[in-house]
């Protein structure tokens, strides 16, 4: 797989079974998908674009009205959301001349479940590795 590729991801049942940063150590399969979806969210537009999407009334929302959001051309800003939509994070479909998207929520409630940290009493507080104590 080159640099430019992400697998989509989110598409099995193997995807939901990732267990919370903070509840266990991810398997290094688990590292790497993660890390390509946290890769496509590292970007400021792509950050942006997905939440222009997310939070649409409606659940979904035309690239015209994406593209006037930004100072970039509509090739880029087309670039993002095909890597928006390889990493999982969102979908879209064809009506006539334009394309309209949508969130994936599986994806998000994903995210959301691996950075959230389990209820019950917080660990104990620990000293960072190389700190002067």
């Amino acid at each position: 797989m080159s640099k430019q590729e992400l697998a989509v991801l989110g598409q099995d049942d193997a995807d939901a079974r990732c267990p919370a940063l903070l509840t266990a150590p991810l398997g290094e399969d688990q590292a790497t998908d993660l890390a390509k979806v946290f890769k496509a969210l590292g970007d400021p537009v792509r950050l942006r674009l997905l939440s222009l999407i997310a939070s649409r009334a409606g659940g979904e929302i035309c690239v015209c009205d994406l593209t006037p959001a930004f100072d970039l051309s509509q090739p880029t800003i087309s670039h993002h959301l095909k890597l928006l939509k390889q990493a999982g994070l969102i979908d879209s479909e064809r009506r006539g001349t334009w394309v309209y998207y949508r969130l994936i929520p599986r994806m998000t409630d994903r995210l959301a479940a691996v950075l959230t940290r389990p209820a019950g009493p917080a660990p104990a507080e620990t000293t960072p590795v190389g700190a002067d104590t």
